[in-house]
């Protein structure tokens, strides 16, 4: 008899953290390894943030259980940034803060999700949205997008995939993995097919709202069509825009009945997010906010740089995102060609896999996140870094055969 629960044979470990720690192993022993895979900013976390939290360890508030979903500091100052930025009201009751958005996203699934249901899930997709739809007992949906369109939903397409069955739609802009985000008009056309399917919930992943370029303009949908509001949880973080990827602090806002039945499944698996995290990003959610166009205007360098040197590599296209940091781009015509090594390139797995072996660069294959053949590139790294790693892309794709 099998040991392992049944569940586990449907979810796969993390592409992401495959490729960061393969990296991170190949450093160790030794190598010459710029690793691109890991979806984090290389910039320090906030001097202001720091110290909120050694200050919250000095004060005695730091050493004890808080509320299983959020001190209600935390919870007061993730309304008043709902309120703020993107206009909407939510009581400190419609607030969940857990260990990272990935935990908030699992609670909401988890406790929403039966055998049977679907769930509608653009592709390219964070690798985690199918496995925790599959964990749950669900079945991911899997809605395909193309670089032509920009990477971005066909309403019409999204109207085609729902069913009766269907029960979210999750909802990422700006995106991981292409970067590509949603302008107010495109976020419209999207919440106008869910406003015809009264079944559907919308779970927006809106965790790079602060990373745009060139003068985009973030909207979310439940601030676009408040018609949605009562069945949009409204999903973010602080990892990303404020450089505490390690801090493990996201939250949602979203109807009450939902955010409580998430708080009695966070009873019963880690209870309370880290207490100094929790007023670190009180902190940050209401402290200065003048080092994100600081950071974007690093950000927004080198994703011009990596797209600019991408393009000038032999079978590679690369477009340019409008959000994020990342790039998304095609190695269709790379596939058929002879590496180095003497082995033939018949997948994005084995364009990265050659990559990381002749030039020691760790990207992450584009089929992880549901769209082939391409590869991510996360730019969050330094400058010299990012241009050497692209050298050695133009390199290793110029030695194919």
């Amino acid at each position: 008899m099998a040991f392992l629960a049944d569940s586990l044979h449907r979810i796969k470990p993390s592409a992401t953290i495959a490729v960061t720690d393969k990296a991170r192993a190949l450093k160790a022993a030794g190598r010459d390894v710029i690793g691109l895979g890991a979806g984090e900013p290389d910039f320090e976390t906030p001097e202001n943030i720091k110290e909120a939290a050694i200050k919250a360890i000095r004060d005695g508030r730091a050493g004890k259980y808080t509320n299983v979903d959020g001190i209600p500091e935390l919870k007061a100052a993730v309304a008043r940034k709902f309120k703020r930025e993107n206009n909407l009201d939510y009581k400190p009751g419609q607030i969940s803060v857990g260990a990272g958005g990935k935990q908030v996203l699992f609670n909401a699934l988890m406790t929403t999700l039966n055998p049977g249901d679907e769930v509608i899930i653009p592709a390219p997709y964070w690798v985690s949205y199918p496995d925790i739809v599959l964990l749950a007992g669900a079945t991911p949906v899997i809605l395909a997008t193309t670089m032509q369109s920009g990477f971005k939903i066909d309403p019409e397409a999204l109207d085609r995939a729902i069913t009766a069955k269907t029960k979210w739609l999750i909802f990422n802009s700006p995106s991981n993995p292409t970067g590509a985000a949603y302008s107010r008009a495109e976020v419209k056309a999207i919440t106008d097919v869910l406003l015809r399917h009264a079944q559907v919930w919308m779970l927006t992943d809106d965790m790079y709202e602060h990373l745009v370029y060139d003068d985009f303009t973030f909207s979310t949908p439940a601030e676009v069509e408040p018609r949605l509001y009562d069945r949009t949880l409204t999903l973010n973080g602080v990892s990303k825009a404020y450089c505490m990827t390690g801090w493990r602090i996201g939250y949602a806002g979203g109807p009450e009945m939902l955010i409580k039945a998430m708080a009695t499944l966070q009873s019963q698996s880690t209870t309370n997010p880290n207490a100094a995290a929790q007023w670190a990003a009180v902190e940050g959610l209401d402290g200065p906010q003048d080092f994100i166009a600081a950071h974007n205007r690093v950000f927004k360098e080198r994703r011009d740089l990596v797209v600019s040197m991408l393009n000038q590599a032999n079978g590679v296209k690369c477009p340019t995102p409008e959000g994020a940091f990342y790039v998304f781009p095609s190695c269709a015509g790379v596939i058929g060609r002879t590496a180095p090594s003497g082995k033939t390139i018949a997948t994005d797995a084995d364009f990265v896999t050659e990559l990381l072996d002749a030039e020691g660069v760790a990207v992450v294959h584009g089929s992880a996140f549901g769209l082939g053949p391409a590869f991510r590139i996360s730019y969050a790294t330094a400058t010299p870094l990012l241009q050497a790693a692209c050298e050695r892309i133009q390199r290793f794709c110029g030695n194919l055969r």
